[in-house]
């Protein structure tokens, strides 16, 4: 009896160390991916009326079915290190956990952080005034990482889908914010 005790837990102990090794190869050949692309959009309007257009809060005003839940804010409006959390646009995730990363409003940029259990990303939005033209550039950058195999699929998708309209869909979508006050509905 002894000895089958003995045999069952032997059996055990390297069926167990099998599937640790087997888990730590498997993790130690996965290499994440770093995608990124940027694109500029023309906002007609000044730098005061846009930048702030850009912040998690005031983004609801222009961009249909942004709804943002604050967990974290040392502000009303936005600040650096604020914390929210978002529906997802599909992907097989249930909800995205942001922080804005970077906010200089004297230099017009803010940046995000965005992170799901298997990716993150950062988007970047730095605005340039052109006062004779009293038009605003935002230039937008997305760039993804994969954390697990999955997770650079996504982004590749996510990335595609994103700049599928080189960002024009932002840029209509504030523009005619700017003109008339109100959200632009997409059917």
């Amino acid at each position: 009896m002894r000895n089958i005790l003995f045999f069952v837990i032997i059996s055990f102990l390297f069926i167990s160390c099998e599937k640790n090794l087997e888990e730590k190869v498997t993790a130690s050949n996965f290499k994440s991916k770093r995608i990124s692309r940027t694109n500029t959009i023309i906002l007609k309007a000044p730098l005061k009326k846009v930048f702030p257009l850009f912040g998690p809060l005031k983004e609801k005003e222009w961009a249909e079915g942004w709804n943002p839940e604050v967990v974290y804010s040392d502000a009303d409006d936005v600040a650096e290190h604020m914390v929210f959390k978002t529906k997802t646009h599909g992907h097989g995730e249930t909800e995205y956990t942001w922080t804005v990363s970077k906010y200089s409003p004297e230099q017009s940029l803010i940046e995000y952080t965005v992170f799901t259990p298997e990716r993150l990303w950062f988007i970047t939005i730095k605005c340039t005034e052109n006062v004779a033209a009293q038009t605003t550039e935002a230039e937008i950058t997305y760039t993804y990482t994969g954390l697990t195999e999955r997770g650079n699929a996504t982004n590749e998708k996510a990335l595609q889908t994103m700049y599928a309209h080189n960002l024009k869909d932002w840029e209509k979508a504030i523009n005619y914010y700017l003109e008339t006050g109100e959200r632009l509905k997409h059917h």
